[in-house]
């Protein structure tokens, strides 16, 4: 009979135990609750890990203090309590909610994409696919699901933002300028992005665009960078502004005096807009720096020739080739060109 009554009693004790866990935890749950509605999340989280502590499978418990944890920016203790609740409810919509971002912020894209797949009720999952998809290089996806967050959210200028970047890598320039005029539309203060826009509009050879949108990002508060002045100085020059784009490109060889890749593109860029004078001095002072620079010899006898001083042109041209006999294919490609 003792035998008998033994177990019986040890499993009395369990339940009684049990049952007294199930009431403390639901006691500290609700604690917990209440001070996360009065804003007092670090006592909220220490009732909600009481609460824990009497029923490690908790769903909610995990839930509220990874929510509590989140309103504190503490980070990595919310994706604790998220990823502890993903493990004991897989389709909870919430957890997976709360996944989904916590992943992207945190530039798990991999695991971003995972969870955003299984998100049914995260009216951002757009937003964070195609970003996503955008930061492992999967350039379709990326426009796929970036276009439809644009399409869902016009004030969206982040997605808007990238989508446009997703164009560059798609090799789209006119896409991608119609996505950043839509993001700095949407959001001015941007010049970071309005800068890039003066770029891709360079690179379109739309000069009159590229200066509008170089000197509104630094209106705007673009740091004005030696890499700065020189994108506004060539821009300048080939929009047909000589004397502005000098003086601008000038306060960039006084931060980097006789630098011959700088006076190289400039003294071409003034060849380019048929500056044949302006382009020869600046080749004159390569030359001055270096007698031996054949490439900046050959040229300043292309300019000579364009001026209609053609045999002290060639003759240039002939002095340059003997220094460097590469430079024979220029001419010889010359010569093909005016052939056709």
């Amino acid at each position: 009979m003792k035998n008998l009554l033994f177990p019986v009693f040890l499993l009395f004790v369990a339940q009684t135990v049990l049952s007294q866990s199930t009431d403390s935890c639901s006691i500290y749950l609700k604690k917990g609750l209440e001070q996360a509605q009065a804003h007092l999340y670090a006592q909220a989280s220490k009732s909600f890990d009481q609460a824990i502590q009497f029923n490690p499978d908790c769903i909610q418990a995990y839930v509220e203090n990874g929510n509590v944890n989140l309103a504190m920016r503490r980070l990595n203790p919310a994706m604790s309590n998220f990823t502890r609740a993903y493990q004991l409810q897989p389709d909870n919509q919430e957890v997976i909610k709360a996944l989904s971002t916590l992943y992207f912020n945190n530039r798990q894209f991999e695991k971003a994409i995972a969870m955003a797949q299984k998100c049914k009720s995260c009216g951002n999952a757009d937003r964070i696919l195609g970003m996503s998809y955008y930061n492992t290089e999967d350039y379709g996806r990326a426009t796929q699901f970036l276009t439809r967050a644009v399409s869902e959210n016009a004030s969206d200028s982040e997605s808007a933002y990238t989508l446009g970047r997703t164009y560059l890598e798609l090799d789209n320039e006119k896409a991608a300028i119609t996505q950043y005029q839509h993001s700095i539309t949407v959001a001015p203060d941007r010049y970071e992005w309005i800068y890039e826009l003066g770029l891709i509009y360079y690179d379109q050879n739309d000069f009159q665009n590229s200066q509008k949108y170089i000197q509104l990002a630094g209106q705007r508060g673009y740091f004005k960078t030696n890499d700065y002045y020189e994108n506004l100085g060539f821009t300048m020059l080939y929009n047909g502004y000589k004397k502005e784009g000098l003086d601008t490109l000038n306060l960039v060889l006084e931060h980097k005096p006789n630098n011959k890749d700088l006076l190289n593109n400039i003294a071409y860029a003034l060849y380019e807009t048929k500056q044949y004078d302006d382009a020869l001095n600046y080749y004159a002072k390569l030359l001055t720096l270096d007698s031996k620079d054949a490439s900046a010899l050959y040229m300043a006898g292309i300019v000579f020739q364009k001026k209609g001083e053609k045999a002290k042109g060639e003759k240039l041209c002939d002095k340059a080739i003997a220094m460097d006999p590469s430079l024979a294919r220029n001419r010889q490609r010359r010569q093909v060109s005016m052939g056709l």
